[in-house]
């Protein structure tokens, strides 16, 4: 009997703003949701751009003014809501216009001589052989060029590549806590993941002292690394500028470091920690690792989840050089507009022309289903199964291949096994990788369209949260998976609004690829798919609350279903408590640096277990031999 993950929690921001509580699905969905969430959606939009200000009272200009939800939205709502999604990169992260560029230069001498006089201590070492070098003052040298020299001058260049998912403008993760040195990266996974921990409305110190500190777990990274000037990027930048390689700049840029500032500065975990990465699969890669722990039963809580901040012109150029980013050029030849509308790059099964680069901190926080009751957690729906599959042999590393086949199958059959014929014909729907680059809108509307017709599915609901948000890579699934949760809650399957059709080459015999929201309250599963370079393939099930709770009352009693129901209430109370305070700006970062330190030397051990200062449950050896029948 295997134990099941349930999603208890769940947090970080990406284009569309805060995740927790659905506050990013209903801004991607804000003109098919009510009045009310839709003005809370912007009031809390226009705390974290700086628009607007807020405290317990109230919503207020930045005069003074108190402003009314119904105010906020008729004066200031399109300034809100274009601060947000896909967007012109914005000159915090560089400028697109006049990008930093190193021009190569020939120097000649002038008739034979050309001189110019340089500080003596800015004379490299060793001197260029075309120079000739006279002392000039006690500070200065004269220098003379006896040949032509090669130089490098600081120049601009325009790019191509002009739009990005971007965080909110005006929201910078730095400004929230003691950031000092953090690439960019590593402040959202310090954010995002207090985002997820808090939505959970079970104060942390609780949940740790319920579970043993080795069955926590936090399966976390990033693709790219951090690649700003904090983290690799400096390390690779520094000797062309002339600068030092910091202390710092190394570590913090491995790939790791997410899971590694999770465990040291936010929950003081002493559990399982790792990252697995598979392009553009991270996210569904580490969600296996999670899932299969609760279920073989070695963790009891899991966090899952990816930060990623690939806006730099260094990772942009590298797409670019493949031709797998959407151009100013190729929006022009699509849409035959002299100045098309850059919120509409990313078009997943329109004609596109190349995906969007995004930054985005997505993490979930996973519970077996004995805890979640004994806690009182609350049920956003749970995960049942990853599948992953390569691609086999390749010729283009780049290339889709036949692994998504296998993973999407498997992924339908499971939940067929699970719910029955009649749940994934009827109550599914499936969030596609949806990159924008016209292969993938063939190679994945095909592979849709032929497992639908294998499993007797018509009119399947296919979502691309990647027209909103852009891809963010590593947390790319995670996305997606959010997104599929906002649908349970909510009742609304996306639509891809960035296109006026399909595309003609899309395959759609057996799908519903609407450009419109389209109301689905009955969903019971959502298939998360996604293809990533190198033959990275993955496929999620997650299932809905509804079809969570049936399970439960099928393995657990009436009385602990009972019990469980009264413990929600408080916890639900102390979640909204904390959606209230970050929707008018209080996020309550947890950034517990140097706090609750463990002296190892005060560790008793022994030779069933280990006992830690501070910590109330004892780890205890495993008592049970795996391979007695070999022994």
């Amino acid at each position: 009997m295997s134990r099941l993950p349930i999603i208890v929690g769940f947090g970080g921001y990406n284009a569309a703003g805060r995740s927790s509580f659905h506050h990013g699905f209903k801004r991607m969905v804000i003109e098919s949701i009510d009045k009310e969430s839709r003005q809370e959606t912007l009031a809390g939009l226009g705390v974290m751009t700086k628009i607007i200000k807020a405290n317990e009272s109230g919503f207020y200009t930045h005069d003074g003014l108190e402003l009314s939800l119904q105010e906020i939205e008729e004066q200031l709502g399109e300034k809100i809501l274009a601060a947000t999604l896909i967007r012109r990169i914005e000159k915090s992260h560089f400028d697109v216009d006049a990008a930093p560029w190193q021009q190569s230069v020939t120097v000649a001498p002038d008739n034979g001589s050309t001189s110019f006089l340089l500080s003596k201590r800015h004379i490299p070492s060793p001197c260029p052989a075309t120079w000739v070098v006279e002392e000039q003052s006690d500070s200065h040298a004269k220098v003379t060029l006896a040949d032509n020299v090669e130089v490098k001058v600081d120049s601009t260049r325009d790019m191509n590549i002009k739009v990005a998912g971007q965080l909110p403008t005006g929201f910078e993760p730095g400004e929230l806590y003691k950031s000092r040195f953090h690439p960019r990266g590593l402040q959202m996974t310090i954010v995002g993941m207090s985002d997820a921990l808090h939505s959970v409305g079970i104060p942390w110190q609780r949940i740790a002292t319920a579970v043993k500190p080795d069955e926590i777990a936090v399966y976390a990274g990033s693709v790219l690394s951090q690649v700003d000037e904090f983290g690799f990027g400096g390390v690779m930048q520094a000797r062309l500028k002339g600068n030092r390689v910091t202390a710092k700049q190394l570590p913090l840029g491995l790939n790791t470091m997410p899971a590694d500032f999770i465990n040291a500065y936010i929950l003081g975990s002493l559990g399982t920690t790792g990252c697995a990465t598979g392009a553009c699969a991270t996210f569904l890669y580490n969600l296996k690792m999670g899932i299969e722990a609760i279920q073989s039963g070695k963790s009891r809580v899991v966090v899952v989840g990816n930060s990623e901040a690939p806006v730099t012109q260094e990772i942009i150029d590298g797409f670019g050089a493949m031709s797998a980013l959407g151009t100013l050029d190729g929006l022009k030849k699509i849409t035959g507009e002299d100045a098309p509308d850059l919120r509409k790059s990313s078009r997943p099964f329109g004609d596109n022309c190349g995906f969007t680069i995004a930054e985005a901190s997505q993490f979930v926080i996973l519970m077996d289903d004995e805890l979640t009751l004994e806690l009182g957690a609350q049920i956003h729906g749970a995960v049942t199964d990853v599948f992953i599959n390569a691609d086999g042999f390749k010729k283009s590393i780049s290339a889709p291949g036949p692994g998504n086949y296998i993973t999407l199958a498997k992924a339908v059959a499971a939940a067929r096994d699970l719910l029955g014929e009649s749940a994934i014909q009827a109550q599914s729907m499936v969030h596609a990788h949806g990159s924008s680059t016209p292969a993938n809108r063939v190679s994945e509307s095909e592979l849709f369209d032929r497992v639908a017709e294998a499993f007797g599915i018509t009119d399947w609901p296919v979502s691309a949260v990647k027209s909103f948000v852009g891809h963010s890579i590593g947390p790319a699934s995670g996305d997606q998976l959010i997104s599929a949760l906002g649908t349970f809650k909510y009742g609304l399957v996306p639509g891809i609004k960035t296109i006026d059709k399909v595309a003609d080459d899309v395959h759609q015999k057996n799908l519903n690829i609407s450009t419109e929201d389209t109301k689905r309250d009955d969903l019971e599963v959502a298939f998360i798919n996604t293809k990533g370079f190198g033959g990275n393939n993955a496929t999620g099930v997650v299932l809905s609350p509804s079809a969570v709770e049936r399970m439960l009352a099928k393995r657990h009693s009436s009385a602990e279903i009972k019990a469980y129901e009264e413990k929600l209430t408080t916890v639900e109370a102390a979640a909204n408590s904390y959606d209230q305070q970050a929707t008018r700006g209080n996020f309550n970062i947890v950034y517990n640096f140097g706090e609750g330190l463990i002296d190892d030397q005060a560790m008793a051990l022994s030779g069933d277990g280990i006992e830690i200062p501070g910590v109330d449950k004892k780890i205890t050896f495993q008592t049970e031999n795996r391979y007695a029948d070999m022994i």
